[in-house]
């Protein structure tokens, strides 16, 4: 006999199987939910201006066709894209109609290869160049979800189309908080070209390039759709001091930062006994520079000892140049780093920490006329591993066990040195007993 108990109990396991029905699969506690796909927008000049030939023999229009073939086909299936042009339809001299030259190419969202490129082939150098309203159309493009957002623009002269200035239009943009970035390429720019695009990539935490031959667009265009695939992991803002002491204490992550022309800046990172501190900067020339440059990054004692340097130098145009550094600390007797000790421990680790000085300095310099303010970005990635063992660790000055190798071959260069020594005097004594 089933009692009112039971059926009550069945009643609810029906319920609840019901309701289990009815959940989508997705929200199941701990299971992953689906990253959305990123999205980037090529925003091109097709002003009149492109009719210039001054890239490899053939016009700035044919260059950025080429380019963008090339591009189009090294897409990663993962990412949206769409294009947008500016300056593509009207010919007139109505500066309100002009400036209104805008529109969406082909639409963000999975790419049809063969379609984007007969879009693109249809272009023909034609009008103004409203670069301001072209960003604003680009990033309504882009709006929705929380995906990884891009716009790349690329052209090869400033906005016609004041008083809608595009370096605050992009100042607004990254003013919404929406985190879409703004990366510009300049085709053979002049001096104000290069100032407004540089404005509009700093702007938004893009990059500014100065493109001259096919093969950098095609390049730079790529590696910028290639990074918005990249999983995005945000730099945390902070400002270096004038020196060791009260320079700001960074825990393991990635870091941003500004530096002028030729500047120092400080940071501080406590090292647990059996930890290994990594650290690595970069330094982007957003901005003309001077051709000679280098960056180095040292790794000081509180009481100004130097420890270890990385270095890097370099000549001719570049966008970043980096350089990094290792330091491991030595366990101490009867103290190491172990994330899963108590809480006595851990305090006694932290209390014998060494605290390392970490010194970024750039010989960067610029032409008179460059901007000094705001600095050049920096970006220092810190990191806390184990220590390696000291079997497997590398030896000193970077040959590691290759020292065996070398110290082999020197005792045999002296055997044989020896060897030959002592058969050319048995030869010449028995040349001087004949």
């Amino acid at each position: 006999m089933i009692t009112k108990r039971r059926w009550a109990a069945r009643v609810c396991i029906l319920l609840a199987a019901l309701g289990a029905g009815l959940v989508p699969v997705g929200a199941v506690a701990g299971e992953p939910t689906a990253k959305e796909a990123p999205k980037v927008e090529l925003v091109l000049d097709v002003s009149g201006s492109m009719r210039a030939r001054d890239i490899d023999g053939q016009s700035r229009m044919a260059a950025a066709k080429q380019a963008f073939n090339e591009v189009l086909d090294a897409v990663p299936d993962e990412v949206q894209l769409g294009i947008r042009t500016l300056g593509a339809d009207y010919p007139g001299n109505d500066r309100k109609r002009g400036c209104k030259d805008t529109r969406q190419l082909y639409p963000v969202g999975p790419l049809d290869r063969t379609e984007a490129k007969t879009a693109v082939a249809t272009l023909a150098p034609t009008g103004w160049t409203p670069i301001g309203p072209a960003l604003l159309g680009a990033a309504e493009d882009l709006e929705g979800g929380d995906a990884t957002r891009r716009i790349v623009l690329i052209t090869d002269g400033e906005d016609t189309c004041a008083p809608l200035d595009p370096c605050e239009v992009a100042r607004d943009i990254a003013a919404k908080g929406i985190h879409l970035v703004i990366d510009t390429l300049g085709l053979v720019p002049d001096a104000k070209t290069r100032q407004q695009l540089t404005c509009i990539a700093e702007a938004t935490g893009g990059t500014y390039t100065t493109v001259e031959h096919t093969d950098e667009l095609s390049g730079r265009v790529r590696q910028l759709v290639d990074r918005a695939a990249d999983p995005v992991v945000t730099p945390v803002a902070t400002e270096g001091g004038r020196q060791c002491a009260g320079a700001p204490q960074l825990k393991a992550g990635l870091f941003s930062d500004r530096a002028s022309f030729g500047q120092h800046r400080w940071y501080r990172v406590d090292v647990l006994p059996g930890q290994e501190l990594r650290a690595s900067v970069t330094v982007s020339a957003d901005r003309a520079v001077n051709n000679d440059y280098g960056v180095m990054l040292r790794a000081v004692t509180v009481h100004g000892r130097e420890i270890v340097r990385g270095s890097e130098a370099g000549h001719g145009r570049t966008d970043a140049i980096s350089t990094g550094l290792r330091y491991p600390k030595a366990p101490q007797d009867g103290i190491d780093f172990d994330p899963d000790e108590d809480d006595a421990e851990a305090a006694e680790a932290e209390a014998a920490a060494e605290t390392v000085c970490l010194e970024v300095s750039n010989s960067f310099a610029a032409p008179p006329s460059v901007k000094r303010a705001p600095g050049m970005p920096v970006e220092l990635t810190v990191d806390l591993v184990d220590a390696p063992d000291e079997a497997s660790d590398v030896a000193s000055f970077g040959l590691g066990r290759g020292w065996w190798l070398l110290g082999l071959l020197a005792l045999a260069g002296l055997l044989a040195g020896l060897v030959w020594g002592w058969i050319s005097r048995w030869r010449i004594a028995v040349w001087r007993t004949n």
